[in-house]
């Protein structure tokens, strides 16, 4: 066989393997918030549908799937239909630069655990997530209605301003390692996570991807008290879960890159090398499981932000503050205060 052949075959698993992957978290991360906020409010949770509910997103998928479509007569109809896919499609793909342990050996041949590793990792990760705008904004626009316009303008105000904190703060472990790739990033973490070396910037990033994924008490574009339901008013069907499949792929894909770029990713102690290389990808899920239940926790602990509050904390707060710490990593670095890693 052809090595172009392999690699193809290769990618194509993989690929396949990632989304069907984020496809299933998707699912079960719905029941994990709704039974963790549940165990946090002393309720019960979905429990009915199958062995302690683990059927429920089953169950959701088939009454979505047959919940009507409605499309709104003064809706862009073209805009309308494909706003939901521009949401899901760039969660779907942000992980590929990503890796997710080390090199195995199947049959006879070896390969990496995660798509690829490509130089620029950083900037494509920075760069597929600003794209998930296109898809709430467009979908406010395109329904016809004043509270998804209003929902949609709140989503593209709200990314831009919390972005720009972002690629700040993930600038950071950037000049600490000399290098974009996800993958140096996460071998520079072996002694010590950049977590504690960069807890200002760690933590920066984590409320930026939050506000980015526009979960609570980020979800201004949604605001249910305010907007009805924002930009996703007019939806239903099975383009209602769309949106809200593209919202929770993007919590796990946030929270992978936020434990690979603070956390030492798949690694852990050396343990990344037991079962064959398989504990690699175990050791990132139990880090992501962690950061959902966080992000869960967050929902059920904090009210949400005034949208003036929203804004001016993105601008006020979180920018100046990111600015700040990269400057001093850069006096620290010329200084030799703090490790170069490159």
């Amino acid at each position: 066989m052809s090595p172009i052949l392999i690699t193809i075959i290769d990618a194509t698993v993989k690929s396949a393997i990632i989304i069907l992957t984020l496809l299933t978290g998707f699912a079960y991360t719905t029941v994990l918030e709704r039974r963790f906020i549940a165990r946090l409010q002393s309720r019960i949770g979905p429990n009915r549908a199958g062995p302690w509910g683990l059927l429920q997103p089953v169950a959701d998928g088939i009454k979505l799937f047959f919940k009507e479509d409605v499309v709104p007569v003064n809706a862009d109809k073209v805009i309308f239909t494909l706003a939901p896919a521009l949401t899901a499609i760039p969660a779907l793909i942000v992980l590929a630069v990503v890796p997710i342990g080390e090199d195995i050996t199947l049959f006879g041949y070896t390969t990496s655990l995660g798509l690829t590793d490509t130089n620029v990792g950083v900037l494509y990760i920075l760069a597929v997530t600003s794209l998930a705008v296109y898809g709430v904004a467009l979908a406010g626009w395109a329904s016809g209605n004043k509270y998804s316009m209003m929902g949609g303008l709140r989503a593209s105000a709200q990314m831009i301003s919390y972005e720009l904190a972002l690629a700040l703060s993930i600038l950071a472990p950037v000049m600490m390692v000399g290098s974009l790739s996800v993958g140096d990033i996460i071998d520079a973490q072996r002694g010590r996570w950049f977590l504690f070396l960069q807890p200002v910037a760690a933590i920066i990033a984590y409320i930026t991807l939050l506000a980015e994924t526009n979960r609570a008490p980020f979800d201004l574009p949604e605001a249910e008290q305010e907007l009805v339901a924002g930009y996703m008013t007019e939806y239903s069907g099975m383009k209602f879960a769309a949106f809200f499949m593209g919202e929770y792929i993007k919590m796990i894909a946030v929270s992978a890159i936020w434990a690979s770029l603070f956390l030492g990713g798949y690694r852990f102690l050396g343990l990344e090398y037991l079962l064959g290389g398989w504990m690699g990808p175990l050791i990132l899920g139990g880090k992501i499981v962690a950061s959902l239940m966080f992000m869960v926790w967050i929902r059920a602990t904090f009210p949400r932000f005034r949208y003036d509050q929203l804004m001016q904390f993105g601008w006020k707060v979180l920018l100046p503050l990111s600015l700040l710490n990269l400057a001093v990593t850069a006096v620290l670095i010329v200084l030799d205060v703090i490790p170069v890693f490159s």
